[in-house]
């Protein structure tokens, strides 16, 4: 079984498949896309002076291209030239429940994990930087990026993204209860799930605004 970023499944090879509980795998787009946009902070891994180093920040999607934000100054966009690019491994994580069992050893966690390998490169194209900008502020927060001022020159030359064309990618999800074993079902211990979501309270103003909530935000919970 194979795919490509233009088919209804992405690669499946020996990178994008788990070792363990293969059964929970998939490399179908519209779950891995589904997932990806349900986040907007992930992992960035890349080998830098001969060591491992992973970096948290925040990425967005634009169909199968995925832009991770950055300093011009970062260590992933000096190695990530627009040329050469840069070997790396991206993930995105959520956690969905707390799995309780009897026993120590089968407690869990409910989740749904995305690893997307492949090269990243420096978004140059002032058209290209342009579109992922507007799409890393909005994966955040939808219609914002129509109504903040544009970055300035000075702020896009501090500003970098790159580009992972997502090819070489897997999910893999786990949405089941405590399975605990049967010798253990009648210890006298609590077993279940805690189920665990991220939240958006009330916009809070800064002290300086005076502009009215707009209707996006009003939305937004």
């Amino acid at each position: 079984m194979s795919g490509s970023s233009s088919g209804a499944t992405y690669t499946r090879n020996e990178r994008t498949t788990p070792t363990r509980y293969r059964d929970r795998a998939t490399w179908e787009r519209e779950a891995i896309h589904a997932i990806l946009d349900s986040s907007y902070i992930c992992h960035l891994g890349f080998v830098a002076d001969g060591a491992p180093v992973v970096l948290p920040t925040i990425y967005a999607r634009v169909g199968d291209r995925l832009y991770v934000h950055g300093s011009t100054g970062s260590r992933p966009i000096r190695g990530a030239g627009p040329d050469q690019g840069l070997p790396v491994c991206v993930t995105v994580t959520l956690v969905d429940g707390l799995v309780l069992t009897k026993s120590a050893f089968n407690h869990s966690v409910n989740f749904r994990s995305v690893v997307a390998h492949g090269v990243a490169h420096q978004v140059t194209d002032p058209d290209e930087l342009a579109i992922a900008l507007d799409a890393l502020v909005d994966h955040a927060v939808p219609g914002r990026s129509g109504d903040v001022r544009r970055p300035n020159a000075k702020e896009l030359a501090a500003t970098a993204v790159v580009r992972l064309v997502l090819d070489e990618v897997s999910a893999k999800t786990r949405d089941d209860g405590a399975n605990d074993d049967e010798e253990d079902l009648d210890l006298p211990y609590w077993s279940g799930v805690v189920p665990v979501r991220t939240v958006h309270d009330a916009p809070e103003p800064h002290s300086s605004t005076a502009v009215p909530l707009p209707d996006y935000l009003r939305d937004f919970r």
